[in-house]
């Protein structure tokens, strides 16, 4: 199984940090079993985030044909700014990547049944601005979630969401959640709770999944 965690200019280094670290504890308790590699969608090159310049490595070309999970991070920028002067907000930078070469790439990976397409704070925003997560229920950072309801996808305020082969989290510090929520899907719960133990980290909030009785309002 091959978790893939994309890189783009302007990424946000948290939501890639933070689910890599995971996974790959995760991938030491399973024996190796699970891959965990930084990969772009124009193949192996050197990526610059958007937090003070800080570079990663991809070193390979994000395959959508391979088992296991892609992991889409949001960005890092500033919040305030009018795009018509040039500035480069986070907005602008994740409607840049909706516009590249990953959208195909993800549009692959969601017809794969062996697939996991997640994201992490505003990866679920680049999705939905691709038209790939219409009709989707979908986390993201707070700042976010009218920007995922403008483009038809269902807002949920979670830490994780679990829409089956869509695994969504929040805003920068869920991508731990995500990360476990994952090894849980893949492993079990013994697994995600030795990382826990691990990391001295316990997972947050419930993860929300379309199932189950709908509550009333009270």
């Amino acid at each position: 199984m091959h978790a893939q965690i994309v890189l783009y200019d302007g990424f946000d280094p948290f939501d890639v940090i933070a689910p890599f670290e995971v996974l790959a504890a995760g991938s030491d308790m399973v024996s190796g079993e699970l891959a965990v590699t930084l990969v772009a969608a124009e193949g192996p090159r050197t990526v610059t985030s958007g937090t003070r310049g800080l570079a990663l490595t991809a070193t390979a070309r994000l395959d959508p044909s391979e088992p296991g999970c892609v992991i889409v991070p949001g960005a890092s920028g500033p919040t305030v700014g009018d795009p018509d002067d040039g500035a480069e907000t986070i907005p602008v930078l994740l409607g840049r990547v909706a516009d590249s070469e990953l959208t195909p790439l993800l549009h692959k990976a969601f017809g794969n049944a062996d697939m996991t397409v997640a994201a992490v704070c505003g990866g679920s925003i680049v999705m939905a601005m691709s038209g790939l997560i219409e009709g989707r229920r979908a986390a993201t950072h707070h700042l976010g979630l009218d920007l995922l309801e403008a483009a038809g996808v269902h807002p949920v305020v979670a830490r994780v969401v679990d829409d089956g082969d869509l695994v969504t989290a929040g805003g920068v510090t869920s991508g731990l959640d995500l990360g476990l929520h994952l090894l849980d899907r893949f492993y079990g719960p013994r697994i995600a709770h030795a990382v826990e133990q691990l990391f001295e980290y316990e997972r947050r909030g419930t993860v929300w999944r379309p199932v189950g009785r709908e509550p009333v309002e009270v």
